[in-house]
């Protein structure tokens, strides 16, 4: 099930849609007409639980594309936001988690060329998260080195504390595209969340794919272009830190709650491990899909 956040107008509220054969279906609408209370709202619908991905799997089928006739637009029609548009906490980011980009990060960031014996976590505030197609703000009064992360995202679905890695996978809710932008000349005594917790530093989308149609999050290509030249490509499978080994790590001392947003790491191929390196520039525009979840494109504006 491919859910995401639609607006049908510019001046209309934000609520939660499933994506079916190019056409936007409104949740709450289709259980309206069945009798069937569902919420209008992403993390709504999250926090119901497992319960609620298998019920509105079963209306779906019963409706057979009969859909609400206010209650189906084509997906070209509508406004996209970001899946879940304000997290309710920071974003917790993966740091140095693929094994080529620890190599370039320690040759062009000074940070250590030893593979980390532990997730690198660090976090991006929910002012970060923009929706697809919004522009990443270029602040040159802050930053000439803005660069680029392609990542996937792990949404949890139920609370994590203390889970083993056994367990961890059953508490993710889906997975979605994200892009983990970075001023890396704003890094502050090691401290990375002002380098990467600037407004619009967060794009994430177009979707959240649940987790029974993604088994096995480590088997997914990842890549990024810049200006339609191929930066990043790699695939999941080759992370450090696998999704369930992060879960389990961070759920010991942070409980996860439904909702909550994992960034799981950048392959090999950002600006600042280039020769020479390369950052963003207003006028820039940077592309990033995770194959069978969907594509962002963002434009780098002036702010």
């Amino acid at each position: 099930m491919r859910l995401v956040t639609y607006r049908a107008t510019i001046e209309a509220e934000a609520r939660l849609g499933v994506l079916v054969d190019g056409v936007v279906v409104d949740v709450a609408k289709v259980g309206a007409r069945a009798g069937v209370p569902l919420p209008s709202r992403m993390l709504d619908f999250i926090r119901l639980g497992p319960v609620a991905v298998t019920e509105l799997g079963a209306l779906l089928d019963e409706a057979k594309g009969r859909w609400p006739v206010d209650g189906a637009l084509p997906l070209p029609s509508v406004i996209l936001l970001a899946p879940i548009p304000r997290p309710d906490k920071n974003v917790f980011g993966i740091g140095l988690n693929y094994i080529d980009h620890v190599a370039e990060s320690s040759r062009a960031l000074d940070s250590s060329p030893e593979l980390p014996k532990q997730p690198v976590i660090f976090s991006k505030p929910p002012t970060t998260v923009i929706a697809p197609g919004d522009p990443i703000v270029h602040r040159a009064d802050i930053t000439q080195q803005l660069d680029w992360e392609v990542e996937l995202g792990v949404v949890m679905g139920t609370r994590a504390q203390r889970v083993s890695r056994e367990e961890a996978l059953s508490h993710v809710f889906g997975y979605t595209t994200l892009i983990d932008m970075s001023a890396r000349d704003c890094r502050r005594a090691g401290q990375w969340i002002y380098s990467k917790g600037q407004d619009s530093y967060c794009p994430m989308g177009p979707c959240i794919v649940t987790a029974d149609e993604i088994p096995d999050p480590q088997t997914l290509d990842l890549w990024l272009t810049v200006n339609g030249v191929e930066k990043q490509r790699n695939n999941s499978s080759h992370m450090l830190f696998k999704v369930d080994e992060l879960i389990a790590d961070i759920s010991q001392g942070i409980t996860l709650d439904p909702g909550d947003i994992i960034a799981t790491g950048t392959p090999e191929g950002v600006g600042a491990g280039r020769d020479p390196q390369e950052f963003l520039s207003p006028g820039d525009v940077i592309e990033a899909e995770v194959t069978g979840i969907g594509k962002l494109r963002h434009p780098i504006v002036a702010g």
